[in-house]
């Protein structure tokens, strides 16, 4: 499912934008919402060393999935923009939320698994303390994520830039969709 989850993505995506029914309200909500999944993965990559380091700081310290809980977030600002009335949303909706949860709910387990392995006491202590998804409201402190600051090269080399520019390229195919609507009346 790991290597499935992008391509699978993609095609929810696609599925997406050939059913949205956007309008000037849903793409301006919808974006808002869209932009703080993409701020939380942005944040999330400058505190992640993948399999090098147990991540706690920055997002990691409420969540300990915020790259998914940001493309939830993505998805969800999407649906939004994609959905002209209740019964599309509801469509859309359901689609989206079955492929998230169907795509990225065996993923999280298998690499909480993997993280398991490869920091042990420190990685299920704190799996214990925080959330898989959904946020706690206050922070998971350590001695170890105390004063961990954002690293922008982090950032680049796992090249997230690329959610920014996806996100650009949906948005400029439904404010496309849009447009070709209020035409057609």
């Amino acid at each position: 499912m790991q290597r499935w989850r992008v391509p699978l993505g993609f095609a929810c995506a696609l599925v997406l934008i050939l059913l949205a029914q956007p309008r000037p309200l849903t793409l301006a909500a919808g974006g808002a919402v869209a932009l703080l999944g993409l701020l939380l993965r942005a944040w999330s990559a400058g505190h992640i060393r993948k399999n090098a380091q147990l991540a706690t700081s920055g997002p990691y310290a409420y969540t300990r999935n915020p790259l998914y809980l940001g493309s939830f977030v993505l998805g969800l600002g999407f649906t939004v923009a994609a959905a002209s009335s209740l019964w599309l949303w509801l469509l859309l909706g359901g689609i989206f939320a079955a492929l998230f949860l169907g795509i990225y709910l065996p993923v999280m387990r298998v690499e909480a698994t993997t993280l398991a392995e490869l920091f042990g006491d420190d990685y299920r202590s704190y799996a214990r303390a925080v959330p898989l998804l959904f946020p706690r409201l206050t922070p998971y402190r350590t001695t170890e994520n105390a004063g961990a600051k954002f690293d922008a090269s982090l950032y680049v080399r796992y090249r997230e830039y690329r959610a920014a520019l996806g996100l650009l390229l949906a948005w400029s195919v439904l404010a496309f969709k849009a447009v070709l609507a209020n035409l057609s009346k």
